[in-house]
């Protein structure tokens, strides 16, 4: 698998990703895509030598960005990267490609002395893969929230050390 930083050749694919798993992320639209690119600290696809198979975005603290997830952290922590989404395709799931996603993530946190790495998933509905691993890398519960769109959210953060764990 090759990490690399997402081009704007990737926006179909990143697009195809995002709207298989919509069930437990926000709808993405080629704009909205465009919007957050602009704003991300990190934005990451994963290859499988092939294809995309996984992508990632965060942003960091004073980002032009209306999520309330993000909202919430911002009025609450002075510094801190922010996982918007993590997506790995289903047929990918369980061989890597999202812990790979995590480790740079927090390497990133880490070499920019940000002591801070957030994000937040679905507790109404359930989402247990999620939560397990985000626990893998250190995350803890900080807050919950319900959003206008009748999802609940754990709100989660985890310290950087370093290095990640997981």
């Amino acid at each position: 698998m090759k990490l690399r930083p997402a081009t704007a050749a990737d926006a179909d694919t990143i697009l195809a990703l995002n709207q298989e798993s919509v069930a437990v992320l926000s709808p993405l639209s080629r704009e909205r895509l465009a919007a957050l690119d602009a704003c991300a600290a990190l934005h990451l696809v994963v290859e499988d030598g092939v294809r995309v198979i996984a992508f990632l975005l965060a942003l960091r603290e004073g980002a032009a960005y209306d999520s309330p997830n993000y909202r919430w952290f911002a009025q609450r922590y002075e510094r801190f990267l922010y996982v918007d989404r993590v997506v790995v395709a289903s047929t990918s799931r369980g061989h890597g490609a999202g812990a790979l996603l995590y480790r740079a993530v927090f390497e990133f946190a880490a070499m920019h002395s940000v002591g801070l790495v957030t994000c937040e998933y679905d507790v109404e509905p359930p989402n247990p893969a999620s939560e397990r691993f985000h626990a893998r890398f250190g995350f803890r519960e900080v807050g919950r929230q319900r959003l206008d769109c009748g999802k609940r959210v754990s709100l989660q953060a985890a310290q950087v050390t370093g290095r990640a764990s997981a």
